[in-house]
């Protein structure tokens, strides 16, 4: 083995060298978390990403065998935002994220996902959407906030950004009124909450996303707190029961082949975090989507 040791690595996602915008695929940090609504910190989460990345960096997938660094994968560093004005940094990301042919968002809160969505429907029109959270993120406000990191899929759904009856939650177990979700519901969306998940399993939930999905167009948002605290302390919103990092792992090794469009990890906040290990479990979401892309290249 040649190169850096990995605690050496270079401190981009997987020690990437290539930071051009032009590139097929990007990879940008998006340091926004004033749409939180317990505890802050994810705008902390795309250096803590990229510093956990560097334990992915010494070989190939062992399933797919692609190696993500190897990709036509860029860096491009960190979105612009707007301090301490949410509104006009979910402007500025939209702008930014137009720019990008296929864009890797590394976050972040959950909030983020709007103007990404809005800028790729403009590009390329309303995907099917696969969503891991613990929450389903469709209230039409968070305390009064009508843009908080729990709003992203109500305002989505509302402005025709997404395929409805292509969208797939999966993971969701958190307190929701049942008005918002019957709502969701209503709208065509499919919910498989947590204790399906685990009952089911990873090849059957893989089976139900490729079902919902079919050969539309598809974007990933995989929120950290779908995982059980346990793999995930370090998050702004912790709910217990969720997945185990084996589990989303095994579900996502089974999407191979659906046309992806573009993917985000959210909800990462060091501050909160034991050993890296809710860090180390983002990049790897973020990686092996990047080995599925990388089976199609």
């Amino acid at each position: 083995m040649t190169g850096p040791a990995t605690f050496a690595v270079a401190p981009t996602f997987l020690g990437i060298a290539r930071h051009d915008r032009g590139a097929p695929i990007c990879v940008a940090g998006i340091p926004l978390d004033l749409g939180t609504t317990n505890r802050s910190g994810a705008r902390f989460g795309p250096s803590a990403i990229r510093q956990a990345s560097r334990m992915l960096t010494d070989g190939a997938h062992p399933q797919h065998w692609v190696e993500p660094a190897a990709l036509p994968v860029a860096d491009i560093g960190d979105f612009a935002i707007a301090l301490g004005d949410l509104v006009a940094s979910l402007q500025r990301i939209e702008e930014q994220a137009q720019a990008v042919e296929h864009l890797v968002a590394l976050g972040g809160d959950h909030g983020i996902t709007l103007p990404l969505l809005r800028a790729l429907a403009k590009r390329r029109g309303p995907p099917a959407l696969i969503h891991f959270d613990a929450h389903v993120d469709t209230w039409p406000d968070n305390f009064g906030q009508a843009y908080a990191h729990g709003c992203v899929f109500y305002h989505a759904i509302m402005e025709g950004l997404i395929d409805a009856r292509r969208m797939i939650q999966i993971g969701i177990r958190s307190p929701v009124s049942r008005e918002v979700h019957d709502w969701t519901l209503a709208q065509g969306v499919t919910i498989i909450p947590a204790q399906e998940a685990h009952e089911a399993g990873p090849a059957a939930i893989a089976a139900r996303i490729r079902a919902v999905v079919g050969d539309a167009p598809v974007y990933l948002s995989f929120d950290i707190d779908v995982l059980d605290p346990a793999f995930a302390p370090g998050t702004g919103t912790p709910e217990v029961g969720g997945l185990a990092s084996w589990q989303a792992q095994a579900i996502l090794r089974r999407l191979a082949g659906l046309r992806f469009a573009g993917m985000d990890v959210v909800e990462v906040a060091p501050a909160y975090d034991i050993a890296e290990i809710t860090a180390l479990a983002g990049a790897t979401m973020a990686w092996e989507y990047l080995c599925l892309l990388g089976l199609g290249l």
